[in-house]
């Protein structure tokens, strides 16, 4: 497509079937240099308006869907708590497996990230969540350890197909700018389905006892929400942004633009297929590396805190009760932090230095759960911890919030992206399969070595962040000069000056630190 000059109007005019008075009203904020006679402005307060729709229509709908997602893969840790392992008849080493096997099937289809983009959105989601719905629901009718086990393993099959790839599907309708607090909204259901499915479990178990089990009680009422909710993914979840059933002719007209400006392509011409050349070109990029160690890292607490919690607090000395509610206040902090540092880091564009200081807090809770042997400074070490990194009461929602959008900020393509936020998540969800070994019931009541562990991988995801911040900023250097050298050598690539595809690789495109 001719981009620039009279063409770029008349090629744009083309492919949108007209430029559409108010979407091309006025310079769109976010495109510096266009001047108001070129199709791809946008009216900024239109802009807005399309964005809030999104918003309200799209975000809320992905955090749902991950909050009982979460909710059923993290509530076997309330369940052990209830007395599940002594119904069925296991012990601890059992219940280890119980919690690795979810991990396997992560992740070997992580790779099922991409189904984003080749399959519509509405149809994967509504396929991931019906099979966990029901593999989460079976598990209150498990009658021994082995049907457990396969519960966990469709649980996991299908939660691996949604949850990775949601940010991945979140690029597709917001810029760079706009994606770290939409990805922080979206991880931050993580720590609240925590928070809630502490204050369920405490609801449960607190009451007389009833014909069925408090854990299967537990079970159902946690499982079944999904499978209805399956059905709501079927009918709300849009495909792309430029043919959303919420948006008005003129509102998808600026969803088409904006598709445009980010790629130089629509936004329904990027679901349907993937570019393996450049899934290639970002498994050959450094950078798309460290991102998946440093979610290794937070992984090595994501599955063991979540699950084991209960039974740390138990073990300061409180009831199985009254375990249950304490462990749901450490997980609410950690959500008004995913929300906030996201947001901060899209203003400030200081995602690498956010991630630093959340791990290195997020380390000293370790080490203040490991070392502390009374009650009061030890429960606050739980706290610091939810502060600090992704999904742990100890920890590493929000630090998990800024690496996510972090590598996608930095890849130059939809398949790049693609490719980046699949190998991240291959690699990083090795991390559960030592995480969820750390805390053996031998190593009552304080956990030494496992709280250790996790301080340790903490302290090192601090400096991974700040060794890529250092990788990035190099590599925008080296941008810059090209830059400038094709200025000088009045070769500037025509999309600049149009302002189509400035979210891709080429000139003018920067790495976020």
């Amino acid at each position: 497509m001719d981009i620039s000059g009279a063409g770029a109007k008349e090629a744009v005019q083309e492919k949108l079937g007209g430029p559409g008075e108010a979407a091309v009203a006025s310079l769109d904020e976010k495109s510096p240099g266009l001047d108001s006679s070129d199709p791809l402005y946008i009216d900024p307060d239109l802009e807005r308006r399309v964005r809030r729709k999104i918003d309200r229509n799209l975000v809320p709908l992905v955090m749902v869907l991950y909050l009982v997602a979460f909710l059923d893969r993290s509530n076997i840790g309330n369940a052990e708590t209830a007395g599940m392992s002594n119904d069925l008849g296991f012990d601890d080493p059992h219940y280890q497996w119980l919690l690795t096997i979810f991990y396997i099937p992560y992740i070997l289809f992580e790779w099922t990230a991409l189904m984003w983009k080749a399959v519509p959105p509405h149809i994967w989601a509504f396929s991931c969540v019906i099979v966990w719905g029901l593999a989460a629901t079976l598990q209150a009718a498990a009658f021994n350890w082995e049907g457990l086990m396969v519960c966990r393993f469709f649980l996991a099959m299908a939660e691996a197909g949604f949850g990775p790839g949601v940010p991945y599907l979140l690029s597709f309708f917001y810029k760079r700018h706009e994606l770290g607090f939409r990805c922080g909204l979206f991880v931050s259901a993580a720590p609240l389905a925590t928070t809630f499915a502490g204050a369920l479990a405490y609801g449960i178990t607190s009451g007389r006892p009833a014909r069925l089990a408090n854990w299967r009680l537990l079970f159902l009422v946690e499982g079944l929400p999904s499978v209805l909710l399956a059905f709501v993914a079927w009918r709300y979840m849009p495909d792309a942004p430029d043919t959303a059933r919420f948006l008005t002719d003129d509102e998808r007209q600026v969803a088409r633009l904006r598709a445009i400006q980010q790629t130089g392509t629509e936004g329904t011409q990027r679901v349907g297929h993937v570019d393996v050349r450049d899934v290639f070109a970002a498994l050959a990029d450094l950078k798309t590396w460290i991102p998946p160690l440093m979610y290794f890292s937070c992984n090595v607490s994501f599955s063991s805190l979540p699950v084991f919690l209960p039974s740390i607090i138990q073990s300061m000395g409180f009831t199985a009760i009254n375990s249950q509610g304490l462990s749901a206040p450490p997980y609410f902090l950690s959500f008004l932090v995913c929300l906030g540092t996201t947001w901060v880091a899209d203003r400030t564009r200081q995602r690498g230095l956010m991630i630093a200081g959340l791990s290195a807090v997020a380390g000293v809770g370790y080490v203040l759960l490991a070392t502390c042997a009374g009650v009061g400074p030890r429960y606050a070490g739980v706290f610091l911890a939810a502060a600090g990194v992704f999904l742990a009461a100890a920890g590493v929602f929000p630090a998990i919030a800024n690496v996510l959008p972090w590598t996608l900020n930095n890849q130059g393509s939809d398949a790049r992206r693609g490719a980046g936020v699949a190998l991240l998540n291959f690699v990083g969800q090795c991390g559960p399969l030592l995480g969820t070994r750390l805390f053996p019931t031998r190593d009552r009541p304080y956990y030494v070595p496992g709280m250790a562990v996790c301080a340790a991988f903490m302290f090192f995801n601090a400096l991974l962040a700040l060794a890529l911040r250092a990788l990035l900023a190099r590599e925008n250097r080296r941008f810059e000069a090209r830059d400038a050298a094709a200025r000088a050598a009045g070769a500037v690539d025509p999309r600049a000056a149009a302002g189509v595809g400035v979210e891709n690789d080429g000139y003018g495109f920067r790495n976020f630190l």
